[in-house]
């Protein structure tokens, strides 16, 4: 499970940031799905090995323009591509007319179908063949989500002596169980799937977070969570100047959550423009990285643009250089 960050900034765009999107990889060899897509988020996937052609669906946390001004440009071009299989839109009812009005209004049209799925109804669940996906509310100026991504097609381990005890020899019946069929053996009987394998490990889970200024609303979300994505706009002396209105959180607020939650795994983003990779003038990442720090002693990321992390079968997570 590989996510690549696609746009770090909050707000607006800086020479170095590109505004809000993210990639997940999973399932497939090339296989991905995107949460938010920002302005330019489609310049951006040209700086990447992922291809539209294979995006399985996109994922929006809320309406604001730096989390979706990105899609009427990346759903045409996917259409220009060659585009033909469906692809599911997800998120806020408002997206509908969004996009319909934009590509009724630039003679626009899409060689795909394109649906439109609410993640605010009270009954919303997603899945493919490779994850799970169920949706939080959060606290901002719009109605904001959060989804938890839980993968589904785990990897199971034959119990041979079980099978050899039993008198199930090994030949194609033994491919069938690990592939989670039960079978119907020569003499009649039925052999269970789940008598006879096991899956010896458990399903990676991430919660990627929209903006919201209460990390407290994720409780339910991060039980038994590997790593949780959020914002972090402002360090907590910048949010006390800014005030609520923005309804961002601070640094210290999301590091002092995920160290409550006993999170083993933490990567901050949607950072201010205000903050730069370096310099004397004005704040710093660094300065939202010390904050954190402070507050949570797990293992702690702050995202750049095309920085690719991968959580691993062990639950482990690593950057990836290559």
């Amino acid at each position: 499970m590989e996510l690549t960050f696609l746009g770090t900034s909050a707000g607006t765009p800086t020479r170095a940031r590109n505004v809000t999107g993210l990639a997940l990889q999973h399932g497939g060899p090339r296989q991905w799905y995107l949460i938010d897509c920002g302005e330019g988020t489609q310049h951006q996937l040209l700086r990447t090995r992922l291809s539209v052609m294979q995006l399985r669906a996109i994922f929006i946390t809320h309406v604001h323009g730096d989390h979706t001004f990105g899609l009427p440009g990346l759903l045409t071009s996917a259409s220009m591509s060659g585009r033909t299989e469906p692809l599911p839109l997800i998120g806020p009812p408002q997206l509908q007319p969004f996009i319909e009005a934009a590509l009724a209004n630039t003679d626009s049209s899409l060689g795909f179908e394109l649906s439109f799925i609410n993640a605010e109804s009270a009954d919303f669940r997603w899945q493919d063949d490779a994850v799970r996906v169920t949706s939080f509310p959060l606290s901002h100026r719009v109605p904001c989500h959060a989804f938890r991504f839980e993968e589904t097609r785990l990897e199971r381990k034959l119990l041979t002596d079980r099978l050899e005890a039993d008198g199930i020899e090994a030949g194609p019946d033994w491919g069938r169980l690990q592939k989670g069929q039960d079978i119907r053996l020569p003499d009649g009987r039925l052999a269970c799937v789940d008598d006879y394998t096991t899956i010896p490990r458990s399903p990676r889970k991430v919660v990627v977070a929209g903006d919201n200024d209460t990390p407290e609303l994720l409780t339910d979300a991060c039980r038994d969570v590997h790593l949780l994505v959020h914002e972090a706009t402002y360090t907590q002396d910048v949010a006390d100047r800014v005030g609520p209105w923005p309804q961002h959180s601070s640094a210290r607020q999301v590091a002092g959550f995920a160290e409550a939650a006993q999170l083993p795994n933490l990567i901050l983003t949607h950072f201010s423009s205000r903050y730069q990779f370096g310099g004397n003038r004005g704040p710093v990442i660094g300065d939202i990285a010390a904050e954190a720090r402070q507050a949570y002693s797990g293992n702690l990321h702050l995202a750049r643009d095309f920085q690719r992390y991968r959580l691993n079968q062990d639950l482990t997570l690593i950057e990836i250089d290559e």
